[in-house]
């Protein structure tokens, strides 16, 4: 997803859409959209994609930026969320089956020995929604078994990693 469908799906998701994000953004409609479609040289300010992503409830603008630059946003567990052994099990369980499903679709994909733009996709898909899950397992697995005062981390850095 590059930046613009971010934004575009920040709005569908606020209620009331554009007209009522441009509305928290102290803006126009009218100048949110030229924002979006950069008329004109115009251009959406990381400042207002932050809050966008903030009103929305999204994550859209930190997964379009960490895709453009090579990377994947992981999303982290929030702080106040109580987790435990269980939960761990429950990630390794989710990891596992992901890694054969990738197994599996990779065993497809190269059968006639080409990987075609659609099993390429998959393949990443796949891949991306493992990675994600494995950062996730090792960020709860540091919540429980790590001191608070063992972390370099900033909450900032904790809040805003892409891998």
């Amino acid at each position: 997803m590059g930046l613009r469908k971010a934004y575009q799906a920040m709005c569908r998701a606020f209620p009331g859409g554009s007209e009522a994000m441009a509305t928290a953004l102290g803006m126009s409609a009218a100048s949110l959209q030229n924002r979006i479609y950069e008329v004109k040289g115009q251009v959406l300010h990381t400042e207002h994609a932050l809050a966008m992503q903030t009103l929305s409830g999204r994550s859209d603008f930190a997964e379009a930026v960490a895709r453009i630059t090579g990377g994947m946003f992981v999303q982290l567990p929030g702080l106040d969320d109580e987790c435990d052994n269980q939960e761990l099990l429950t990630k390794f369980t989710l990891i596992l089956d992901q890694l054969g499903v990738l197994a599996r679709t990779h065993a497809q994909a190269i059968a006639d020995g080409v990987v075609d733009d659609h099993e390429k996709a998959e393949l990443e898909r796949i891949a991306h929604d493992a990675h994600r899950h494995i950062q996730e397992l090792l960020q709860l697995t540091f919540r429980i078994y790590r001191s608070n005062e063992s972390t370099d981390e900033t909450s900032a850095a904790r809040g805003l990693r892409t891998a």
